[in-house]
């Protein structure tokens, strides 16, 4: 499943960080499918009688748990990479920082830092 990403016009970073969402999004849906596919495998074996040892030794890598570990920080940077440009975006247009809590479901004070997070400073996703 690929979405199609436009690229974003010219100097529109929520745009362009959600266009950075969508590509992670299909990147960790395949690694996702292929973790799940991994993973009834190594529960056949299990319920073939398989010793845990055994079954992980022959794991290859990425392990699945590796996969999922790998995903979820992925996904985590890219969300608060997109939330952040959203944030801002919206402040933009002059919506109040007590709305854009409502609408993310946040309080204020965290709609506060996240507007004063430096983007160069957050780490990137694997």
């Amino acid at each position: 499943m690929s979405a199609e990403v436009d690229t974003a016009p010219n100097g529109d970073a929520a745009g362009a960080a959600l266009a950075d969402l969508l590509v992670e999004l299909d990147r960790c849906i395949g690694d996702l499918v292929e973790a799940r596919e991994r993973a009834e495998t190594l529960l056949r074996e299990r319920r073939s009688g398989g010793a845990w040892l055994d079954i992980v030794t022959r794991e290859s890598r990425p392990l699945v748990v590796e996969r999922i570990s790998t995903v979820l920080a992925t996904l985590s940077a890219a969300g608060h990479t997109w939330r952040r440009e959203q944030a801002a975006a919206l402040r933009a247009e002059q919506v109040s920082i007590n709305r854009i809590a409502a609408l993310f479901g946040v309080t204020r004070q965290r709609i506060s830092a996240l507007l004063r997070a430096d983007p160069a400073e957050e780490p990137r996703g694997a």
